[in-house]
């Protein structure tokens, strides 16, 4: 029996298919390409139990309503082949799991094969993704810290602790995490993803900017959803610092246009537009092109937090589709059996018709219904740093209905962690002559100045 790159036992039993399960599992968790070569060496290879689950895992993260039927095939050939070891047999069924819909299944067979194999670092990512997406920040720490002190070797295992830290803010703890990895790897994407997290949560803008700009050349060679989404964040630190040039080009050459019809693309370049409006930066025309693509997906309802933003854009863009697509949301949070009917009927749908609600300049019921919603926004999925556009458009639509002694609540609290921010000061210079408070709307006009000068 061979080992795979981290020393796994595996039943492949040919040269290439070994190097292609060991590309995948290299490529996925550091955000390579050539993890897509397993569907090539699957088809080659359909008596390999391995190569065909992994190949089935690839579609499942299309993120797409047909991804099950695409995975499907290969599901059914990893479970006919015969000879797969223990280990293997336990990836298949975890996999099964998740094209059967069965998410709380496929978490708790994660776990169980960590607790096995701590090394196995791909059933770990599995299982953070999908940790993540429900919200369960201390799971994705808990499971990350298991991989200690067997896999302490790889960098990528630092990269998942630290981005589990951080979404439970223990942001020193997530930062030293981070850097143990870049020590191992210097070019170790989530971990640089992890560090800008960490530098905008604690207001750290300009030096956020500079660090990634320090390691943005280490992405260019990467999938699109990890190449856009570094510059996605580059770009939020750009925004704070009212360096609008360079965030339009930042959406232009490394965010929009990489993979349009991917799901994790699309959503970056919605929520980036939308920051962009709302920091007073003229979009052009962009929108046409993401709500073309975002339309062409259909009701899709695969996971909450990514049609939340694709509601966005065709209500933005004032899209026939947007209608359609909040009955897809009506009808999902319907679904009371369903693993996350919570999420869906307590959360996703009073956000859907407040962002709908938003497009119309229905001020009153989007902050309604958004008010409703945002509490338990981390349900649905996304981080701290994604899951703000819905507290920006929660505020906007605050400082639109004149609700101004509200909105200097909101953009305080903002300010706590982006006190130099150049849109942040300048909506609290407003803000405060609404209320009558010319003295503190000169100290806001004041820090946005001095932002300007400084960059």
């Amino acid at each position: 029996m061979t080992q795979d790159l981290y020393g796994l036992e595996t039943t492949a039993s040919r040269p290439e298919t070994l190097q292609a399960i060991n590309d995948f599992i290299h490529g996925f968790l550091s955000y390579q390409p050539k993890a897509a070569s397993i569907i090539a060496a699957a088809d080659t290879a359909p008596d390999c139990p391995l190569v065909n689950a992994y190949a089935a895992l690839l579609w499942m993260f299309l993120e797409h309503p047909i991804a099950p039927s695409k995975a499907r095939p290969y599901l059914e050939r990893a479970k006919a082949a015969s000879g797969a070891n223990d280990r293997e047999q336990e990836v298949i069924r975890a996999i099964g799991h998740w094209v059967d819909g069965d998410v709380p299944a496929l978490v708790a067979a994660c776990d169980a094969i960590t607790d096995k194999w701590p090394r196995d670092l791909a059933m770990l990512k599995l299982a953070q993704y999908h940790l993540f997406n429900t919200g369960d920040a201390a799971g994705m720490l808990r499971l990350a810290l298991k991989s200690l002190p067997e896999a302490e070797d790889i960098a990528y295992t630092h990269g998942m602790i630290a981005f589990g830290y951080e979404q439970c803010h223990l942001l020193d703890r997530a930062e030293a995490a981070a850097r143990r990895a870049m020590e191992l790897r210097h070019d170790e994407p989530w971990a640089h993803h992890a560090m800008a997290h960490v530098m905008l949560t604690q207001g750290r803008v300009a030096e956020g900017a500079r660090f990634m700009e320090s390691v943005a050349e280490t992405w260019s060679d990467l999938n699109s959803f990890m190449r856009s989404h570094n510059w996605w964040h580059l770009a939020l630190f750009y925004l704070s610092q009212g360096r609008h040039d360079d965030v339009r080009a930042a959406y232009d050459q490394h965010i929009w246009g990489l993979e349009k019809d991917y799901s994790q693309d699309q959503v970056g370049a919605v929520s980036l537009l939308a920051r962009m409006e709302f920091a007073g930066i003229d979009v052009g025309d962009r929108w046409g092109d993401v709500a073309d693509h975002v339309a062409a997906r259909g009701q899709d309802t695969v996971s909450p937090f990514l049609t939340l933003q694709y509601l966005y854009a065709l209500c933005r863009t004032e899209r026939p589709e947007a209608a359609e697509m909040l009955t897809a949301i009506e009808a999902r949070a319907a679904e009371t059996n369903a693993y996350d009917h919570a999420a869906w009927a307590e959360v996703a749908l009073p956000a859907a018709r407040g962002i709908a609600a938003h497009a119309e300049g229905d001020w009153s019921t989007a902050i309604r219904e958004l008010g409703m919603a945002l509490p338990r926004m981390a349900e649905c999925g996304g981080s701290h740093a994604q899951r703000d556009l819905f507290e920006q458009i929660h505020l906007d639509a605050l400082v639109r209905d004149g609700r101004a002694s509200a909105a200097q609540q909101v953009l305080e609290m903002r300010r706590t962690y982006d006190p130099d921010g150049l849109p942040l000061n300048l909506m609290l210079s407003e803000v405060y002559e609404k209320t009558g408070l010319p003295d503190l709307a000169a100290q806001a006009r004041a820090r946005a100045e001095r932002t300007l000068v400084s960059t």
